[in-house]
């Protein structure tokens, strides 16, 4: 018995080896030294590890009692997860090593957090739940304060720290509702506690606060006050990985608990969840027209974003989680794009983040600037660029479930959001001259991702590359 389960969680417990193997090998071979050897090895060991699950076959296996999952669902979150990881550690060599920012401690704190990420999509528990979910969220914490001589870095990591505290505490008081008013914790044992009249008064409270820990977690409104501050505040190759797996990871966690644990009361969760997509779209589309610093920017385009996948599990059917899946993955690939594009902004060596200083790229650096314009329409969902599918997926799903008034709503609010996307192209092409403000230069790997990611927007609207199929397996893993 124990042989199974071990060969079921056989990808968390090798990254995990690795970390701990990676970390020993720092202290004890010259510490920061070796830090980047550290650093691709570790993402080679997340790439091999995502063909790995990816190849690994179809079916679904338990472990520990039905701890642990591992079903389509979450073989496809953690493959994006994986990837997304991989791609951010490769995209931040250069930027942290010139900045002496490269420790041994990052690959190796972001090989743990994605185990606590895989753990996350792969729970069946709540006590697997927060193990998952604690171990991710204590990587991430140190990684934001990664600068220690910045101010703005240790206030990210602390303001990180208070409020996911007490996300945490918020879930951990909902797990033990939970637990109390059905008797356990595994979710397949909840959802059976639920009788035919429907959930009992105490656990649509145990429910109700789970989802404000997860709403937390993806920075849904108005849970998202630490999202543009943690952004600005933490090296920006942390900013590229907090945009990124996490946000893949909380979001397949919430639609995991919501299925497996309340899947037979979509209509009470659904109202809720409903609420927070109309919030995040909104705030995120009209705060965002303020920024004039680029990483705070993102800050509110991820949580407009976080509000159009929560339409989609709002739905509570198999197309809304298909369309959900389908919109993280083209989210992820859009955000590695324009971080790899983020990274490179630097005038006379040191990093610029004003959006003014992108006045006149196109003169200056014209393949960049329509690499990041297609980034720019795909974002604002913009058709036929690959972002607009990912919306629509979303949209129709909502409107199948009787959310019409929901994505009415998410069609004015992107309508909203464009404007920001649009200014930032504006300022490419048509800004004044005068106050340009980088200098263009940018390493190959850089220019390998953020044209990749181009190319991938526009390319991908002819069969989106099969992700709506393997989104649509993995849906239905989850629902069936």
């Amino acid at each position: 018995m124990i042989s199974a389960d071990i060969s079921t969680v056989l990808p968390e417990i090798l990254l995990a080896v690795y970390a701990m193997i990676a970390l020993v090998a720092g202290v004890y071979t010259g510490k920061d030294k070796v830090a980047p050897t550290i650093l691709f090895l570790t993402a080679a060991v997340m790439v091999v590890l995502a063909a790995m699950i990816g190849l690994s076959g179809g079916g679904t296996t338990t472990a520990f009692n039905g701890a642990f999952i591992d079903d389509g669902f979450a073989r496809f979150a953690k493959v994006t997860i994986l990837l997304a990881a991989a791609a951010v550690l490769v995209m931040s060599k250069d930027y942290m090593l010139r900045r002496d920012l490269l420790r041994f401690e990052y690959p190796v704190l972001v090989a743990l957090a994605s185990v606590g990420m895989m753990m996350m999509v792969s729970a069946g528990d709540l006590m697997s739940l927060y193990m998952g979910l604690e171990l991710q969220s204590l990587s991430l914490y140190v990684v934001a304060s990664l600068r220690r001589d910045s101010a703005k870095s240790t206030e990210a990591g602390l303001k990180y720290f208070v409020l996911g505290a007490l996300s945490s505490g918020m879930l951990l008081y909902g797990a033990s509702l939970t637990y109390g008013f059905a008797g356990t914790t595994v979710f397949s044992g909840i959802i059976s506690s639920v009788g035919e009249d429907g959930m009992s008064m105490g656990l649509l409270f145990g429910l109700i606060f789970l989802i404000t820990g997860f709403a937390f977690k993806v920075s849904a409104v108005p849970f998202h006050m630490w999202t543009p501050d943690v952004y600005e505040g933490s090296p920006t190759p942390v900013t590229a990985f907090f945009a990124t797996a996490p946000k893949m990871a909380a979001m397949g966690l919430f639609a995991r608990v919501m299925f497996d644990a309340f899947g037979t009361s979509t209509a009470e969760w659904g109202q809720v969840i409903a609420l927070l997509s109309l919030l995040s779209m909104f705030l995120g589309a009209v705060a965002a027209i303020g920024q004039t610093n680029i990483k705070r920017l993102m800050a509110y385009s991820s949580i407009a974003h976080m509000g159009y996948a929560l339409m989609g599990l709002a739905s509570g059917t198999e197309q809304g989680v298909e369309a959900m899946l389908l919109y993280m993955a083209i989210y992820v690939t859009m955000s590695v794009g324009t971080f790899a594009f983020i990274l490179s902004m630097e005038k006379d060596g040191q990093p610029v983040t004003d959006i003014a200083s992108l006045n006149m790229l196109s003169k200056s650096h014209l393949p960049k600037a329509l690499a990041l314009l297609v980034l720019m329409f795909s974002l604002a969902g913009v058709p036929p660029m690959v972002g607009f599918f990912g919306k629509l997926a979303v949209l129709q799903a909502a409107v199948e479930a009787g959310y019409g008034w929901l994505a009415l709503a998410g069609v004015v609010a992107s309508v909203i959001g464009a404007f920001y996307y649009l200014r930032i192209v504006y300022y490419m092409f048509f800004g004044d001259e005068d106050k340009a403000g980088i200098d263009g230069t940018m390493s190959p790997v850089l220019w390998v991702f953020l044209m990749g990611s181009a190319v991938i927007m526009v390319v991908g609207m002819v069969n989106l590359f099969g992700v709506d199929g393997l989104a649509a397996a993995a849906a239905q893993t989850l629902v069936n």
